[in-house]
């Protein structure tokens, strides 16, 4: 039997669709690679915008050659509120080092609800209220929650001079215990980075 030239018999459709899929699959693969990056320890932190109490834009790239704490937390979170404090020990501890702490809130604005359900509130505040003297960072749209592919607040990502994630903490943490003192003092002193 002589099969036309320029056509595809029929038993040969399942094996050709086989191979445009695959091909689909990975050019998807190829195009999304970046956003399809693990967020844990031993990979580069994300990159992203948040704003600060004035509306000026702050990147990653804002705290290049610095030890960061980026926090994600929310003020209807009681974790967080037992989070804190210990929060700012370790800031007040190293803060002159080359350390900072990135606190981002995902709070809608005051009055309003999130997506979820939760209750807007008011971060600075909040942050006044506890004391707090370590940047206070906004994002009510919770952009950074995706970014970061967290899981719920607090969560948090200690991240070397080098953009890398050094630890990842999901839940409340004592970040003034001697573990995690010990720990930044050795990424502020430039050990340990590149992990």
């Amino acid at each position: 039997m002589a099969m036309r030239q320029g056509r595809v018999s029929a038993s040969r459709w399942p094996y050709l669709f086989a191979v445009i899929v695959a091909g689909a699959v990975v050019a998807a693969a190829w195009f999304t690679r970046n956003r399809l990056q693990p967020v844990v320890s031993g990979y580069a932190a994300p990159a992203f915008e948040v704003v600060d109490e004035d509306g000026t834009p702050v990147t990653l790239a804002t705290y290049e050659g610095k030890v960061l704490l980026l926090n994600v937390w929310a003020t209807w979170c009681a974790p967080c509120r037992e989070e804190m404090p210990s929060m700012q020990r370790l800031y007040d501890h190293f803060a002159p080092d080359d350390f900072e702490i990135a606190a981002i809130s995902i709070d809608a604005p005051f009055g309003q609800t999130d997506a979820a359900g939760n209750p807007g509130g008011d971060p600075l505040a909040f942050a006044e209220a506890l004391g707090l003297t370590f940047p206070i960072l906004l994002n009510p749209s919770g952009d950074i929650q995706r970014i970061y592919r967290t899981t719920g607040v607090p969560e948090s990502f200690l991240i070397s001079r080098d953009g890398v994630i050094y630890k990842k903490v999901a839940g409340a943490t004592n970040w003034d215990s001697e573990a995690n003192l010990g720990l930044v003092g050795r990424l502020v002193a430039g050990e340990g980075s590149g992990c």
